[in-house]
């Protein structure tokens, strides 16, 4: 908790000192700034426990101190502590002590924690039901009318799907999208408003990257009002939001004459599971997953080991090219 403080000096130097490593170590700046802040919980709890020298920490200490984590309220909702973030303090203690070790600050045995699972699992479509969205984009207008404007939402519909599932975005950053981002030259978009401020670049596969050009070339221009630069527009000519394409995406999903996926509660980041799960199915590194959908460590990746039925020990630490070629993927309708 960032508002926790500290009144042991040394604690508060272990706190610094500990983010300085992770610097040097070559950690992204989102770690180096969270991690730290996790093991501030751990050493408060110390204090309070009368324990005032690190020498006096041992692994049991910190599986007490975890327990009661976990049954502490979350500051921000109501109820417990999300499973993610659970997980994000596992893996404070596991670099905390890490640290310790190779500082030569105390020796402790490697921490036995396992991460944590959710009750459920995550959702995500099967390829055949991604086509089914796809299809849903190309039904006539149910006025029984030829509508141009209609034909211009299917067609940011098939962006849409194209960037959350093609290209694997989270909500936030397929709604901050601009046109300006996307270079189709090279076939890659550039997300600049990620998770924690972090940009990269995402490629784009063949269809998905003729989707986008259909929808900004052909389609787009019957939805601009004005000179912005947002992708996706709404009636108004105004930058789209979230709950907007959450809502397109479920008239795709009632569209879709699919039982099965109609029953599914769904979301613009099952879509991003979803390609995450095909891809790992597909025999892609997990380490070029992991970047292609911008994580900052595989251990975010992991979970899709479980959607995909594959296991833990399936992480390849093998490189190869940065992002394979994702187009071997592919559906017919993508």
């Amino acid at each position: 908790m960032k508002k926790l403080a500290l009144s042991n000096p040394s604690f508060r130097y272990l706190e610094s000192s500990f983010a300085e490593w992770l610097d040097i170590q070559g950690y992204a700046k989102s770690t180096v700034y969270n991690l730290p802040i996790h093991v501030r919980e751990l050493l408060h709890y110390l204090e309070q426990q009368g324990i005032n020298h690190i020498k006096k920490l041992d692994n049991q200490i910190i599986l007490v101190h975890y327990e009661k984590l976990k049954e502490r309220s979350n500051q921000r909702t109501d109820g417990a502590i999300s499973t993610a973030h659970l997980n994000k303090h596992i893996q404070a203690l596991r670099k905390f002590t890490d640290y310790l070790r190779k500082v030569g600050r105390i020796t402790l045995p490697v921490l036995q924690i396992r991460n944590e699972t959710a009750d459920s699992k995550l959702i995500y479509l099967t390829e055949e039901e991604i086509k089914k969205l796809f299809a849903a984009t190309r039904q006539p207008d149910p006025k029984g009318k030829y509508n141009v404007h209609y034909e211009a939402l299917q067609s940011r519909d098939r962006a849409m799907l194209a960037l959350f599932y093609g290209c694997g975005l989270r909500r936030n950053e397929g709604v901050q999208m601009n046109v300006s981002d996307i270079n189709f030259d090279r076939s890659v978009l550039h997300v600049r408003k990620g998770k924690n401020y972090k940009e990269r670049m995402v490629p784009v596969n063949k269809s998905s990257l003729q989707h986008l050009q259909e929808y900004v070339y052909d389609y787009r221009p019957q939805l601009s009002l004005s000179n912005i630069d947002a992708l996706f527009l709404g009636q108004r000519g105004t930058r789209l939001q979230g709950q907007s394409l959450l809502l397109r995406l479920k008239y795709l999903q009632t569209m879709s004459g699919n039982v099965e996926l109609q029953e599914k509660e769904i979301s613009l980041h099952t879509l991003r599971h979803s390609i995450a799960t095909h891809l790992l199915t597909a025999g892609m590194k997990m380490e070029s997953i992991s970047r292609f959908l911008g994580h900052s460590s595989l251990e975010s990746t992991q979970i899709y080991t479980h959607l995909a039925g594959t296991p833990d020990g399936g992480v390849e630490t093998e490189q190869s090219q940065p992002y394979p070629n994702i187009s071997k993927y592919e559906t017919e309708q993508l």
